[in-house]
Parts: C-alpha cells; structure tokens; sequence
C-alpha cells in the first residue's frame, strides 16, 4: 500500500525522498550567469560557464539516479530512463523550435534562413553542437548573427550525455559481477575516472589545437558530467560535516561568481580553466547541509532562489531566440528599458511554460501507465512536427530567397546609374568619387535588409579562419608567363574585397593571388590579446613573409585591414600600429613592388540591417566621427611611406560612406554592410572602378 501511494505522489510530482533543495538554488546561479552574460555581455564576461555548471549537476543526478536502480534491481532499465528524460525535456525543447520556425518564417530576415532551418532541424534531433563544431571553423559563420536555436548546442550535449552515459554504468556493473567479484563501486569510480581523466586530457589539447570545436564538441565536455558522476559516488567514502558543508557551499558559491565575472572570450575555454567553475560547482553540490538559517545549503534552498531553478530548463529555452527576435520587432527599440522588460519578460514565458507544458507533459498518466515505448512513438511524432515547421518555413522563404538572390546578379550584371560608390559623396565635400545623383534610387535598398547579411564573397575557402596558420594563396585570372602578378593581401576587410579583384583580374588579364586571414591584419604589431588566435596570427604572419620573399616580386599589392578600435587613441599607440604595418610592407617594397592600400570603411555598434527592417533609410545612420575610426594606422603608414619616396598610394572612400555628419547604411541605394562593419558583395563590386583605376596607374608604369 505505501508503496502504490508513493508511486502515485511520484506521478503528480511530488519531491522524491532523495531530492536536494539545494541543487535548485545552484541551477538559478547556473541559468542567471547565462542569461545575464546573452543580454548584459560587456557586464558578465565569463556568464557562459552557467552552461558548464549545468553539466556537473546533471552528471551528479544522473549517475545518483542510476546507481540507486542499480543497488536496487542490479540493472537498468534503460527503455524507461530514455523516456523518463524525454518526458521531461522534449515537450518544452520542442514548443520553442516550432516558434523558432514561425519566427523564421514571419519575423527573421531572408540571410538567416539557411542557418535557423539547418540549425533547427539539427536541435530536433539533438546535434547542434556537432553542427555548430563543424560550422565554427568558418570565420565569417563566426561572425555572423548567431541563429534562433544555436543554445541548443548544450541541450543536445546533454542529451547525447543520456544515451550513452547509462550504457556505460551498466557496462561496468556487468564487468564487476563477472570479474571483480561484484564489487560495483569499484568498477564504476574507476570507469569515471578513465572518462574523466581522457575527456579532461583531450579537452586541453582541443582548447589549444582548435578552440572553436572544443567549445562544443562531446568528447572535451565529458569530465564534466564525470565529475557530477563521481561526487554521486563519494559519499559512499565519508560524509560531509556542517562546518565542512558551509565552506564548501560558500566557497563553491564565491568561485562560481567570481568566473562569471571575471572569464572572458580571451579564457581559453573549456580546457584547464574550465576545471576552475566545475570544481566550484562540486564544491556546493556536496554543501547539503541546510540545519541552520545561515547554511549554504539553506541560503541555496530560499524560496525565491529555488523558483528560478525550478523555471531554469524553460528560461533558458527560451531567453535567446526572444533576444535575437526582439530587435527585427517593428516598433520594438533597443534602449536599456527594453532591454530589461524582455528580460522580465523571459521569467514570465518560463513560468508558463513550467506550469503548463512541462509538468503536465512529464506527469501525463496517458504515457506514465503505459510502455515505453509509447513514449518513444510520442517522441518520434514530436520530432516529426518540429521537422514539418521547419520544412515549411523553408518551403515558404526559400523562393524569396532565390528571387533576392537573382535580383542581386541582374544589379551587378547592369547597375542603375549612379549606384552605391557611383553616387559619391554629399554635402560638397572633397570627392574621391566623383558626385553623381540618380533620383529614382531615393527609395531603392539592395541587397534588401533582409538578405544584406547574406551578400558575401564566394571564395570561402580561400580564406584562413580562427586558429588556421594555413596560408591559402589561391589564384585567380590569367595563367599566361608574362601576365601582371597582382596580390590581394589582409584580413576579413581584404577578403570583402576579394570579388571585385577577381572580376578586375579576369577583366585585364591580371595573375591575381590572394592572401587572407580572418581577423589577421598584414602587420608586424602583435594583437592585444595572447591567445590561441593570436599564436595563429603570429604563424600566419610568419609563413607569408616567407612566402613573399620566395616569389618573384608582384606588380603591384593591394592590402586592407580593420582598424582596431580598440586601440587607444595616444600618439605612441598610433605611432606602433603605423610602424607595424611599414615593417610589414618593406620587404615588399624594397623588392620594387608598389602597395595600393585604403583606409577603413566605418564600424557600427549593431548591425544596421536590423535598423533598416524597422526604420526608413534616412533614419539608418550613425555620427561620422563615431562610425570612422579616431585613425587608422594603414593611412598614418602610407603617409610615412610617402614622405620616405616609397610607392604607396592611399585610397580614401571616408567621404563616400560618409557625409560630413553621419554615415548611413544606404548609399547611392546600394546597402553598404552586411553586418557592423563588413561591405556587402554588392557595395564592393561598386567600388571596383575606383580601386581598379589606381591599381592601373602603377601597373601601366
């Protein structure tokens, strides 16, 4: 009879005898540190190690809950635990990726289509974060507005966590029974140990081999989960004492916090700074102790504390796809108080999606009467239906899609007159370009808002992204012995280039190479952070310095960079960065070889395809001695150069993407960036006869 009433309190939701208050407070700090770091990221830096307070408490309740059925039946009844976990975490995972498709079909801009289609569909299915891993080596998908779905990364990490994790305490207990004489304990602290010990290793060698996948990937994740493995299991050792439980509490508490704030993007993470917030996370998950008002367990256990980690799982669903919709929400603005109504706003969604979606889902007497496998058919449909959301998002968007995209080529096959760079400057004021004024391009926006992010060069390959040293020298144009050599040299900025010179080479019979690294500008001046970046940046540098100096002089080099504005803005700093970027060109001029160079084009704080979707274009716009950078270190080289008789010419379209107040998104109707400071394809291609008419003047010498 106890027994049918406690199954049936089990049912209903009630608290089983093992539950631990405490772990709720531990799971608000995890989901505020995230949710904190997406909305306020300049204020909590190291927010993301939330994700990774998660792990350990899943693999501490995990391992707690399959060890218990172990002690208790000598198995696991692994048909149940599977759908057990879907019960809990599909429903709410599920109802978020069908908005996720709606918003993608009625809110989100064409350019992301590709991506929030691709990247909810590997979230149904749970493998965003091998998606994500794979994708990461792009530095321009890097770069670019991240999807609806792209936090479902840790989800799918857990949930691949659940299918294997059970197989693999199982597989130790049966090794124990036939061969260390049933001695259980035994087997599964050791198997934990190996994983652990493996994942920990591979995790610090794949933080600093490449750093983009191992923030993802399974393997350097697992010791993680092992370690909430290991702590169901030590108890078994010795019990914790109150006075022990408190400093552990408070002092896992203080390390926790003190990461959030104090990690940042440079951290090499996961890898062995990662050991520094899940021993933190261990630290309180052992504070059970909760006698006293002032115990840790208890400050942990308070009601409004225990709230939010009871709503964790649906806040965090929910949180990121309402922070990447907000700012596509006509009318919706981007002020502080905007900021922090969406933020309470998350709260509310989440509570009701607790109540009415989760429990309800997971407490259902229509699956928990019956088999598993009734469950498992649920989740196969579920799936089905988040695919068919997804699938007609597509099917909707995607002709919109190809119709932008053949709109694009019949504006750079036959521009109107006076289009983009063609325009000119305003305002009377010194022109590079001469000024040219086609009223009919007052209303006219190409690429369209929508799908300005998506108009990017086509050569991605040729392109060195995040920790690659690879110097991709690929070649363009004429292959005849006695054609100009032309080389196209730099970062991201030289790469949005890299059509127009590739159309110029074939034009003019031009052998074209192209020299390109992501984030790399062609300079001799360390960057700032020293990191697993910079190192490849240094080795980059390094390689094509040799390379340069292998082959025959070019005709001519053109080179682009992002000028850091992060630099501060002293003399002597300016005065390095220039000096940097002249070492960087001497050899090359030295060996006869003129440089073309230009000075950057403006950087905006946010995107400003979002504030054309919303906004008219005049309104699109910022203050020009806030867009153009305080100075740019190529344009203080040049002069140098040109003062010492060398061969460089500076171009400087400032007063083309500029008036003499502001520089707006739109110029000439050609939508300038496809994101804060990256030209779209198509203004790039307006440019070229300018670029192309001073890269002819030292050639034809």
């Amino acid at each position: 009879m106890e027994k049918q009433q406690g199954a049936r309190a089990a049912d209903k939701g009630a608290r089983p005898d093992h539950f631990l208050p405490h772990l709720q407070g531990l799971r608000a700090i995890a989901v505020l540190l995230v949710v904190v770091y997406h909305f306020w990221p300049g204020r909590l830096t190291g927010g993301y190690i939330g994700v990774d307070v998660f792990f350990v408490i899943s693999g501490f309740l995990i391992t707690q809950q399959l060890t218990r059925q172990l002690e208790r039946t000598e198995r696991i009844a692994l048909p149940s635990f599977y759908a057990k976990r879907a019960r809990r975490l599909l429903p709410a995972a599920i109802t978020v990726l069908v908005f996720a498709s709606l918003m993608t079909l009625f809110v989100m801009p064409l350019s992301s289509l590709t991506e929030n289609v691709r990247e909810i569909l590997a979230s149904t299915f749970y493998v965003e974060n091998w998606v994500l891993a794979l994708n990461s080596v792009d530095y321009l998908a890097a770069a670019n507005e991240a999807s609806l779905v792209q936090h479902y990364w840790s989800l799918s990490l857990e949930e691949q966590f659940y299918l294997f994790w059970p197989v693999l305490l199982l597989g130790a207990s049966v090794f124990a029974v036939k061969f260390l004489k049933g001695r259980r304990w035994l087997a599964l602290i050791s198997v934990l140990a190996v994983v652990g010990v493996v994942s920990f290793a591979l995790s610090v060698f794949v933080t600093v081999t490449d750093p983009a996948a191992a923030y993802f990937v399974t393997y350097t994740r697992v010791w993680e989960f092992a370690v909430g493995g290991a702590l169901a299991l030590l108890p078994r050792l010795r019990p914790v004492r109150a006075w022990q439980s408190n400093l552990l509490g408070y002092g896992g508490i203080v390390v926790v916090l003190a990461c959030g704030y104090l990690f940042d993007k440079t951290t090499p993470f996961p890898g062995y700074m990662a050991a520094i917030p899940v021993l933190g996370t261990a630290a309180v998950i052992v504070a059970q102790h909760r006698e006293k008002p002032w115990d840790a367990g208890r400050v942990l256990s308070f009601r409004p504390v225990s709230f939010i980690g009871d709503i964790s799982y649906s806040l965090y669903l929910w949180h990121w796809p309402l922070i990447v919709i907000a700012p596509y929400i006509p009318g919706w603005g981007l002020s502080i108080w905007n900021r922090i109504a969406l933020f309470l706003f998350c709260f509310v969604i989440a509570w009701a999606t607790k109540r009415f979606i989760e429990d309800p889902a997971r407490t259902w007497t229509f699956f928990t009467k019956r088999r598993p496998r009734t469950t498992m058919l649920a989740v196969v449909g579920a799936m089905v239906v988040s695919t068919l959301f997804a699938g007609a998002a597509w099917a909707v968007q995607q002709p919109k899609y190809d119709a932008e995209a053949a709109q694009l080529a019949s504006t750079l096959t036959d521009p109107p007159e006076c289009f983009g760079a063609a325009s000119g400057p305003t305002d009377g004021l010194e022109p590079l370009v001469p000024r040219c004024d086609n009223p009919e391009l007052a209303d006219v926006i190409i690429p369209s808002p929508g799908f300005g992010n998506a108009d990017r060069p086509q050569h991605p390959e040729c392109l060195s992204t995040l920790n690659d040293a690879t110097v991709r020298d690929c070649q363009f144009g004429s292959e005849e012995a006695d054609a100009p050599q032309v080389a196209l040299i730099g970062d991201s900025h030289a790469y949005a280039l890299m059509d127009p010179f590739i159309e110029m080479a074939e034009r003019n019979g031009w052998h074209l190479t192209t020299y390109l690294k992501g984030g790399c500008p062609w300079t001799t001046t360390p960057l700032s952070a020293r990191d697993a970046f910079a190192v490849s940046c240094d080795d980059w540098r390094a390689e094509l310095t040799g390379q340069l100096a292998a082959h025959e002089p070019f005709d001519a080099v053109f080179t682009a960079a992002l000028t850091d504005r992060n630099v501060p803005g002293t003399s002597d700093d300016e005065q390095v960065a220039a000096v940097g970027y002249g070492a960087a060109w001497a050899p090359v001029l030295a060996a006869g070889t003129p440089i073309v160079t230009v000075v950057d084009n403006p950087a905006w704080p946010d995107d400003p395809n979002k504030c054309l979707r919303t906004e008219d274009a005049a309104s699109c716009a910022i203050p020009r001695d806030e867009g153009l950078a305080e100075f740019d270190p190529i344009a203080m080289a040049a002069d140098a150069a040109l003062a010492q008789g060398d061969d460089v010419t500076l171009l400087d379209f400032s007063d083309t993407y500029c008036t003499s107040e502001e520089c707006p998104a739109v110029v000439g109707g050609a939508n300038v960036y496809r994101d804060v400071d990256h030209l779209t394809r198509t203004f790039a291609f307006t440019l070229e006869p300018f670029i192309e008419r001073a890269m002819l003047s030292p050639l034809s010498r």
